[in-house]
């Protein structure tokens, strides 16, 4: 595939392994690690086997073997220490890793193989919340300094939102079991980050709640339509770029005065927008704020 990244710089390898570019180039030449090479520009890069010798490295280094240790090892060898490390210690260890270059490679056959090895010791509820999150973040991270394009962060996404997805349809056909609540999910117009919200989706209907989810770029006066007067509804919404930064609180006024007054509905956000908010400093009738979803997980 022509559009498979290959070329990597030393801050690349820094942002994808955690170790630092200055020990990186110690160990390329205490320890003949890496053979980087150069442009035609004599601008060093490292190829796609130096980054996942990197990851290997990095997985063995955190793990407290001495790099001098690892330094003496084969690329065979090496990969070996990585499977009885992996076989000690978890899967999940080396999840992570084998992500980025299921990402890097655009290769769902390996990143289905990282769900099922995973899925076959834990629950997908923990796979989500101890791996994909955390990668999740990473990601974003490594998308901000470009050391990923777009193409690849939304590869990625559609591969774990087709997991979620998975998950609900197996849960969507049992009875709601909690009927003192109705919860409504929707992202604010512009808004189309939502794996946060599908995944709590999936909650909500696994806790046996009734849960309609009406995904990306929602009108706030569409909302007024799933309004039942004998039940309360708690509309969820998770704000990653919309609205921007100082229309936060103008968004909130405009649902409160539009949906919820004169209502015991409320409206409980997520997301990086709100983060820096505190309940106290919103001060609009039942809008509730909540840092993650975990946190939110625990009032319901």
């Amino acid at each position: 595939m022509n559009n498979i990244k290959t070329e990597f710089t030393i801050k690349d390898l820094e942002n994808f392994s955690g170790i630092k570019a200055h020990t990186i180039r110690i160990w390329e030449k205490r320890y003949n690690l890496f053979e980087p090479k150069r442009t035609d520009s004599n601008i060093r890069y490292y190829n796609l086997n130096s980054l996942q010798k990197l990851l290997n490295v990095s997985l063995l280094y955190n793990s407290g073997l001495k790099i001098s240790k690892i330094a003496d090892l084969s690329e065979d060898k090496m990969a070996l220490k990585v499977r009885e490390f992996v076989f000690k210690e978890g899967f999940e260890s080396e999840a992570s890793n084998s992500l980025k270059l299921a990402m890097l490679n655009f290769d769902e056959r390996l990143f289905n193989q990282v769900y099922n090895n995973l899925l076959a010791t834990t629950s997908f509820q923990n796979i989500f919340i101890n791996i994909f999150k955390p990668f999740l973040n990473e990601v974003g991270v490594l998308w901000q300094v470009n050391s990923i394009t777009p193409a690849h962060e939304h590869f990625i996404t559609n591969l774990i939102k087709q997991k979620i997805h998975t998950n609900i349809e197996k849960i969507q056909q049992l009875p709601f079991t909690e009927k003192s609540k109705k919860f409504v999910l929707y992202l604010p117009m512009h808004e189309i980050h939502e794996l946060g919200l599908l995944y709590l989706h999936f909650e909500l209907l696994m806790r046996g709640y009734n849960s309609i989810y009406l995904g990306q770029s929602v009108p706030v006066d569409n909302l007024k339509d799933l309004k039942i007067s004998d039940v309360t509804t708690n509309f969820i919404t998770y704000l990653t770029v919309e609205p921007s930064k100082d229309s936060v609180k103008t968004y909130l006024n405009h649902v409160y005065t539009s949906i919820l007054k004169n209502s015991k509905d409320t409206l409980w956000v997520l997301g990086y927008k709100i983060a820096e908010f505190e309940q106290e400093n919103i001060e609009i009738p039942q809008v509730h704020i909540f840092k993650s979803v975990l946190d939110l997980l625990k009032v319901i």
